[in-house]
């Protein structure tokens, strides 16, 4: 029994594909980075928005044992958010009381970051749209003075 050896040859059309493969992975791979860089951007804005969340419900609740001083209701709100290295110029944080500043009314806690930083490649320069503005709001009812002055 003789043994006939096969021998493959490749295809005439073979290598002109050979860098095929590699324009591909690199056009996927650029698209992956796009999607990894939106999800890294929408976790961050998303903490931030719980971090302002944190602070307005913060300062709604010390509002809500006591509202007469704006002021203070107001540097309760930033305190809170002391951690997030976000300078008090850049956050707007606005106190509304809906009724008198007794017991049964409500009280808003509105905690705004008008320029919050995209940090995503290419996105942000073909929308025009470098910074998001992020807002919280946070309703209470204030509990204390049970009679109004």
């Amino acid at each position: 029994m003789q043994k006939k050896s096969i021998s493959f040859k490749p295809a005439p059309h073979a290598s002109n594909e050979a860098g095929q493969s590699l324009v591909e992975l690199a056009i996927i791979f650029s698209l992956l980075l796009v999607l990894i860089a939106g999800a890294v951007n929408f976790g961050r804005a998303f903490f931030t928005y719980l971090s302002l969340r944190d602070a307005a419900q913060e300062g709604a609740a010390y509002g809500s044992i006591a509202p007469q001083n704006d002021d203070a209701i107001i540097d309760r709100a930033y305190a809170n958010l002391l951690q997030m290295d976000i300078p008090e110029s850049d956050l707007d944080i606005q106190v509304h009381i809906f009724g008198p500043r007794c017991m049964g009314s409500v009280i808003q806690v509105d905690v705004i970051y008008p320029d919050f930083p995209l940090t995503m490649p290419f996105i942000g320069d073909i929308f025009d749209l470098n910074t998001i503005s992020i807002h919280a709001t946070v309703n209470d009812t204030i509990l204390t003075p049970s009679t109004c002055p």
